[in-house]
């Protein structure tokens, strides 16, 4: 497995932020190496925010990869399920790249590039939540995988 990115729109983050992140990255298995990368959050508000998003996002990627935009319209997964999705999403073949939006959201031209949506729930949560909400989530999605014991339920 190649390494599987997540890049998220944001200023720095909180100390509290990077600990949570950085513990669970040192968890994942060498076959799943989550990388996240910061993408500078827009000075504008809107549309015009969105618009700016889009651009510096299809600047970091590349036509073949696999993006699933996380989006409150998108899918919702158990975690068995999302254990699943990501094999599939995996079977593509592609670089699997992960993109957590800024305030105001995804434009309808990102919904059109990503290959899929996902929600992490019908609440909205504060961006720095949401970016360790991601990185447990991927990594108790792998450990259901391996027959890890993290996951209990």
């Amino acid at each position: 497995m190649a390494d599987v990115r997540l890049i998220a729109i944001g200023q720095k983050m909180p100390d509290w932020v990077q600990t949570a992140c950085t513990e669970y990255l040192s968890r994942f298995r060498h076959q799943f190496n989550l990388i996240l990368e910061d993408l500078p959050a827009s000075k504008k508000a809107g549309t015009a925010a969105k618009e700016e998003h889009r651009k510096r996002m299809l600047d970091r990627l590349k036509p073949s990869d696999f993006l699933v935009l996380l989006d409150e319209r998108g899918k919702s997964y158990s975690t068995v399920e999302l254990a699943e999705q990501l094999t599939r999403w995996e079977l593509t073949s592609r670089s699997l790249v992960f993109a957590l939006g800024g305030a105001d959201g995804w434009c309808e031209g990102m919904c059109e590039r990503a290959d899929s949506q996902w929600s992490l729930s019908r609440l909205v949560f504060p961006h720095p939540l949401a970016r360790i909400i991601v990185v447990e989530q991927l990594y108790r999605a792998d450990s259901v995988r391996r027959g890890h014991p993290y996951h209990r339920s």
